[in-house]
C-alpha cells in the first residue's frame, strides 16, 4: 500500500519542484507607443528589475533609486537596441533613448521605464515590422507586450490604451498595422495573458487542486470512521463528483469576477502583499479542510471567500499593464475569459484523474497526504510572503530532487 501510494506523492512532489515556487514570476516587458500625426513615434520601454539582475548579475535591491540604474544605464540600452526594431517598407526606424528614467514600482515587482523616440517616423508607413524579444531568448516563458497610449492614425486620442501585439519564444518579429485598432488582437491578447497567468500561477493552481481532491469521494456518514482520516468512500456516479466540481467552481468564479472587477476600474484596492499572502494561506486552509472539514459539506464557502483574494491576485496583472480608457472593460473581459479557459483546461485534466483513482483503496491516503504537502508549500509560500522573504529552499529542492527519482528508478 505504502508502495503504492509513494510513486503518485513522489510524481506530484516532482512535478511542484520542477516549477519555480515563486507563484507570480514578472516575466513581462512592455513597449508603450505615442503615434503622433506631426512628429516621431515616441515611446517607454518597462522592463523589470529582477530580470535585468539575473540577465546582467546587477545587485539593485527593492529600494534601488534612479542614480543605481543610471550606472547601468548604457548597458541595458545597449541591449533592449540589440533585440528591438522597429522596420518600415521605407526604412529602419532607429531606437533613440532619451534621458528621460523612471523606476515604478508594480504588484510584479519594481520596473524601471526608458523614453525612445523612432527616427525618421514622421511620415511613417502604415504596417510595421516590430521585432522585441528582449529576455525571451534567455527565459522561454517570458511574454513582451507592445501597447499602444496614443494613436491620431486609428482615432485613439484620448489616452484609451490597449495592448497591440504580444511577443514570445514563439514569434517575436509581428506587424504592426498602425491604422487599425486592432480591438481583436488586443481581446485575443487579454485572453492569452488570462490563461497564461493562472497556468503559471502554481498558487491558484494548487487552490483549484485542493478543493478538487474530495470530489471523487465522500466522508461516511453514520460511522465509527467518520472522524477518522481515512473515512472516506468513492462517490457512486459520475454525475455526482461533476455537480461538486461546477458548484465550486461557479463560486471561485463568481468571487474572483467580481474582486477582479472591483480592482481593476479602482474600486478596491488591497495592497499586493497582503494579497499574496492570503493566497498563500488559503491553499493550506482549503488542504487541511480535506483532513479535518471546517465547513461540513460546505467546501463551497472557502471557494467563494479565498476566491474575493484570488480575484485581487488576477487584477494587479490589469494594473500593472497600465490598461485605461474604454479598453479597459474589453481587456477585463477578455482577461477573465482566459483565465475560466486556463482553469477548466486544469480541471480537464486533473478530474479524470482523480476520477479513474477514487476507487482504488489508497486514494484516502492520497487525498490526506497530497493535502499535507500542500499544507506545507502553502507554509512556506505564506512565511514569505508576509516577511518578504525568499527561503531558497525550493533551490535545494530542485537539485535534489531528480537525483533522488532517478535513485528510484523513475527517471
Amino acid at each position: 500500500m505504502q508502495k503504492k501510494l509513494l510513486y503518485p506523492l513522489l510524481l506530484i512532489f516532482i512535478i511542484i519542484a520542477s516549477i519555480n515556487v515563486h507563484a507570480h514570476r514578472p516575466d513581462r516587458s512592455i513597449i508603450y507607443l505615442n503615434i503622433y500625426e506631426a512628429s516621431n513615434i515616441e515611446g517607454k520601454f518597462h522592463i523589470n528589475v529582477d530580470e535585468l539582475n539575473e540577465l546582467f548579475g546587477f545587485n539593485l535591491s527593492n529600494k534601488f533609486t534612479v542614480e543605481d540604474i543610471k550606472k547601468h544605464q548604457q548597458e541595458i540600452q545597449r541591449y533592449l537596441l540589440s533585440t528591438t526594431q522597429f522596420k518600415s517598407i521605407k526604412d529602419i526606424h532607429e531606437i533613440v533613448f532619451t534621458n528621460e528614467l523612471h523606476t515604478i514600482p508594480t504588484n510584479f515587482g519594481n520596473f524601471i521605464s526608458l523614453s525612445f523616440y523612432l527616427e525618421n517616423s514622421i511620415d511613417i508607413a502604415d504596417n510595421v515590422e516590430v521585432t522585441f524579444k528582449s529576455f525571451i531568448e534567455e527565459d522561454p516563458v517570458h511574454i513582451n507586450y507592445l501597447t499602444i497610449w496614443y494613436n491620431w492614425k486609428s482615432g485613439l486620442i484620448n489616452n484609451e490604451s490597449m495592448i497591440a501585439l504580444d511577443f514570445n519564444n514563439k514569434g517575436y518579429t509581428k506587424v504592426l498595422s498602425l491604422t487599425d485598432t486592432s480591438v481583436w488582437k488586443g481581446f485575443m491578447a487579454m485572453v492569452k495573458e488570462g490563461i497564461w497567468h493562472i497556468w503559471i500561477g502554481l498558487d491558484h493552481i494548487l487552490f483549484l487542486l485542493a478543493l478538487i481532491l474530495p470530489s471523487v469521494v465522500r466522508r461516511r456518514k453514520n460511522s465509527s470512521n467518520e472522524n477518522s482520516l481515512y473515512g472516506w468512500e468513492p462517490v457512486m456516479t459520475f454525475k455526482a463528483a461533476f455537480l461538486y466540481i461546477i458548484k465550486v467552481v461557479t463560486f471561485f468564479t463568481i468571487a474572483h469576477t467580481i474582486t477582479l472587477t472591483l480592482a481593476s476600474l479602482e474600486i478596491v484596492m488591497l495592497p499586493s502583499q497582503i494579497v499574496e499572502s492570503i493566497i498563500a494561506f488559503s491553499i493550506g486552509l482549503a488542504a487541511f479542510h480535506n483532513i479535518r472539514p471546517i465547513f461540513k459539506m460546505k467546501d463551497w464557502i472557502i471557494a467563494f471567500i479565498f476566491g474575493l483574494f484570488h480575484g485581487f491576485g488576477f487584477a494587479s496583472v490589469l494594473s500593472d499593464l497600465g490598461l485605461t480608457g474604454e479598453f479597459l472593460s474589453l481587456s477585463l473581459l477578455g482577461f477573465n475569459v482566459g483565465v475560466e479557459i486556463g482553469q477548466l483546461a486544469i480541471i480537464a485534466v486533473i478530474f479524470p484523474i482523480l476520477y479513474l483513482m477514487r476507487k482504488y483503496k489508497f486514494y484516502p491516503k492520497f487525498l490526506i497526504y497530497t493535502s499535507v504537502l500542500l499544507i506545507i508549500i502553502s507554509l512556506y509560500w505564506f512565511i514569505e510572503r508576509v516577511f518578504d522573504i525568499n527561503l531558497y529552499i525550493d533551490d535545494y529542492i530542485f537539485e535534489y530532487v531528480f537525483e533522488f527519482a532517478q535513485w528510484l528508478g523513475l527517471k
